[in-house]
């Protein structure tokens, strides 16, 4: 993958500068919830930004905050950028490191960088002012460097409640940066780690974990999204005061915001536990797993984030943008064969009863590759039952109506006769006489159809679930109303139907619906229903800013 911009150009001149001989670096989620596509431009940057620098890149779990973090999730996230084709060198955990993290900080204590403060979270933040004011020095700074290493000795040890005492930065109370002042760089917290178990019940906050992960991984380049700009002196300060060996370069760019999509762990989370959605994977997520169940293509993905390039600013975009490339994608990806999603049928008069003909079909005439099939005809089809009205209302209607010709694809024309309705007035069933002599490649050309519809043969198909998924969330101004009390009732139909008799069951196949769009079969598919979620529609009004 190309990728030109200033990340790409900061790398090539540190290399060319022989700083680094190659760039080395990470993705570092912290196993709290499911990647979203937010996620994907970092993952894809990181991986690629490596890779064409002659280096590698690691898969680090900030497993710091054990009170919101389970292995599922990090089973989830390896699962998420395997499915993305980002293949990592190392799986690392910052837990690996707590040994060496506690180590560093009793270094920081004895070169007088950190002391032990017994203030109430509530007090901290008060002393800490804001960007108008400066912050107070805490009564507990001026700690003795014995007395401080001592206090942290009895944290460890698990002498002390939690939240009673915190390992504090000795830096500056009157930085202009709020996170220069003094930031807390321990917790006291008994909670079971999903590694460690009970080993530890104090916990390095992220800032100052961070920096020493990526500096005792030797990453060279240490790439995240904008938030953590002002968090980058922290992060220097860290890596120079703990007296680490390797010193990355933090580099931040903007981040991935898809407009009208709910992307926070937090708030996909609160939809999951109210079972507003099906689960993280919920196709009307933009979840990575959610994405991969609704049939979007890795490759469709990473086109997608390259060609909206690295920013150095926020900037919102349009999910149909993704879609674009998602049926760019599969227009020579995917198999092409019919589905009737709300079923009509079609009894043929003077078509035999009992013959069945196969008629001739090509996969996908992009792409010839994909092969042929044969699909049923016989005397009793389906169509779908927008493909059909009983009064022709204008020229402009390109389809079957009584006394109206059409091609049934692929196989002959036939014209509507007279229609069936039941008792409230629906009509149930068309009856229709068809030319033999109009069989589709015969080279029939007296006279032309009012249209080509599809159809599925009534008596030889397999019966299917059809998932149509639309916006999930439409009302993103009103705050005090929650997420999961705004589903928007049209993000989720289902309708019934058949599709061809030689559809495969393979989980996570994608296939083009003729007419109808690209669809994906889910998991929750069975041996006597098939069930699929369309992927996107054939066409979209969106277009690409040039």
């Amino acid at each position: 993958m190309e990728m030109n911009n200033f990340v790409n150009t900061i790398i090539e001149e540190d290399i060319k500068n022989k700083k680094h001989d190659k760039a080395i670096t990470r993705f570092p989620p912290e196993p709290n919830g499911f990647l979203h596509l937010g996620h994907a431009r970092a993952i894809i940057t990181n991986y690629f930004m490596a890779k064409n620098h002659g280096g590698y890149f690691n898969l680090r779990f900030d497993d710091t905050n054990p009170t919101r973090e389970d292995i599922s999730f990090v089973n989830a996230i390896k699962e998420d950028i395997k499915w993305l084709g980002c293949d990592w060198e190392n799986e690392l955990y910052a837990s690996d490191y707590f040994d060496e993290m506690y180590e560093r900080a009793l270094l920081l204590i004895a070169r007088g960088k950190a002391y032990v403060d017994d203030s109430t979270s509530e007090q901290i933040k008060v002393d800490r002012g804001d960007l108008t004011t400066a912050g107070e020095n805490s009564p507990y700074r001026n700690r003795s460097v014995e007395e401080n290493k001592a206090l942290f000795t009895n944290m460890k040890a698990g002498n002390y409640p939690d939240g009673s005492k915190v390992l504090r930065a000795k830096i500056d109370m009157a930085s202009p940066n709020m996170n220069m002042r003094d930031p807390i760089l321990y917790r006291i917290q008994r909670v079971t780690h999903h590694r460690t178990g009970d080993k530890w019940c104090i916990y390095p906050m992220y800032d100052y974990a961070h920096p020493l992960e990526d500096a005792i991984e030797g990453i060279t380049h240490s790439l995240c999204s904008l938030e953590f700009e002002d968090h980058r002196p922290l992060y220097d300060w860290v890596v120079k005061h703990c007296e680490m060996q390797n010193v990355p370069r933090q580099i931040e760019f903007g981040k991935l915001y898809i407009r009208n999509a709910v992307t926070g762990k937090r708030y996909i989370k609160q939809l999951v536990d109210k079972n507003a959605v099906i689960g993280w994977d919920d196709p009307r997520l933009i979840t990575l797993s959610g994405l991969r169940r609704k049939g979007i293509p890795p490759k469709a993905i990473h086109e997608f984030i390259n060609a909206l390039g690295l920013p150095k600013s926020q900037g919102e975009t349009d999910i149909e943008m993704l879609e674009q490339f998602v049926r760019e994608t599969l227009r020579f990806d995917a198999n092409r064969t019919n589905a009737v999603t709300e079923p009509l049928l079609l009894e043929i008069d003077n078509y035999p009863e009992d013959k069945i003909e196969y008629l001739d079909v090509e996969n996908n005439r992009d792409n010839p590759d994909l092969g042929s099939r044969k699909i049923p005809f016989s005397k009793y089809v389906y169509i779908e039952q927008e493909d059909f009205l009983e009064h022709k209302p204008n020229k402009k209607w390109r389809r079957l109506s009584l006394g109206v010709e059409v091609r049934l694809m692929h196989a002959y024309f036939v014209k509507a006769n007279k229609v069936i309705k039941d008792d409230d007035g629906n009509i149930v069933k068309v009856h229709c006489t068809y030319d033999v002599n109009t069989k589709s490649g015969s080279g029939f050309k007296d006279r032309k159809p009012n249209g080509n519809i599809h159809f599925v043969d009534a008596s030889h198909n397999k019966e299917a679930e059809f998932r149509l998924f639309d916006t999930l969330i439409t009302d993103f101004e009103n705050e005090d109303i929650p997420f999961y009390e705004k589903i928007n009732p049209d993000s989720f139909i289902v309708k019934k139907g058949y599709v061809e008799e030689n559809m495969v069951s393979n989980v996570g196949e994608s296939f083009q619906f003729t007419r109808n769009g690209y669809y994906t079969i889910d998991p929750d598919s069975t041996d006597d229903l098939l069930v699929f979620n369309r992927t996107v529609s054939l066409r979209s009004s969106y277009k690409v800013k040039k």
